[in-house]
């Protein structure tokens, strides 16, 4: 090579390690939130600093090259250290004003956040509030979210964690399929005379149904979402019995329980940070209101 990897132009680095990790220059221009042209010359630049070939070009995207795949670990760890560095100087800041960024499940985000999310704006106006609805994971090592909202603990190296509330789960169905219908009493009564209303490539309501002795299959259910706020709203419109979080549940006039003595197992809730970050005030404060206001809401 004839240049070594440290001397290297941290953004050069950062293509690469995008275009690699993508596998096309439109897939790496869109995380970066660059354009292809310039992102095909930083390419073009940084195999020229080291003197060898980083991708192979082909018909639908860019191969890796045996020499490429090799700088994908330094380059990593490059990039997290920068990352580090960034993070520890961020959480030092003393400034409360400034923007915080959320992310937590579509579902979460839809039906518990915004209530939330207008009280910490009338209680902090300084404070700033991005929402970011995914059923992804987010990287809170990477700065994509401040704080996260995980139905699971996280398990992430330098995230520090707290168990909030378990949200209890039900068997839900809208009245009119209900007096469509009728109401079952028992749960062979919903296998044998109602439709149910499932997922499509998700198992999870699948595996809770096989932890209650259920052979369940995904063609017990007429109907199939993965697309949680969806899949609430073909409960609602009568397409079945279907499953959620309590609270929603009972929350809406047009909407019955079913069966609520069934064990359903709940849905832990982790309210997650960085451990750098966390302590930074506008951070701090906004963990603080969650940590309160998400177990008030869902009680």
């Amino acid at each position: 090579m004839d240049k070594p990897l440290s001397s290297l132009d941290w953004s050069l680095l950062q293509s690469f390690l995008a275009v690699a990790e993508e596998g096309s220059l439109s897939g790496a221009a869109r995380k970066l939130g660059a354009s292809q042209p310039t992102l095909g010359r930083q390419i073009k630049q940084i195999e020229n600093q080291l003197g060898v070939t980083l991708f192979h070009r082909q018909p639908r995207g860019l191969a890796i090259t045996e020499i490429g795949a090799e700088l994908l670990d330094p380059a990593r760890a490059m990039r997290d250290a920068a990352m580090q560095v960034s993070l520890t100087a961020a959480g030092r800041e003393q400034n409360t004003a400034g923007t915080v960024r959320i992310t937590a499940s579509v579902f979460v985000a839809h039906f518990i956040l915004p209530p939330i999310i207008a009280k910490i704006r009338r209680a902090h106006p300084e404070i700033s509030i991005d929402l970011l609805p995914n059923d992804a994971s987010e990287n809170l090592l990477f700065r994509e979210a401040d704080i996260a909202l995980r139905m699971y603990r996280p398990t992430q190296l330098d995230v520090i964690t707290r168990h909030l509330c378990d949200l209890p789960l039900g068997m839900f169905a809208s009245t009119r399929y209900l007096n469509r219908k009728g109401r079952p009493q028992t749960v062979e009564d919903i296998l044998d005379n109602h439709d149910l209303v499932g997922y499509d490539r998700d198992e999870q309501i699948l595996r809770g149904m096989r932890q209650l002795g259920l052979p369940a299959q995904r063609d017990w259910f007429q109907t199939r979402c993965d697309e949680s706020v969806i899949y609430w709203e073909l409960v609602r419109e009568g397409c079945g019995i279907g499953f959620s979080q309590v609270h929603v549940g009972l929350r809406d006039p047009d909407i019955e329980q079913i069966l609520p003595d069934v064990p359903i197992a709940p849905l832990p809730v982790w309210l997650t940070a960085h451990q750098a970050m966390q302590q930074t005030p506008r951070i701090r404060r906004v963990w603080d209101i969650l940590a309160n206001e998400i177990p008030a809401f869902v009680s």
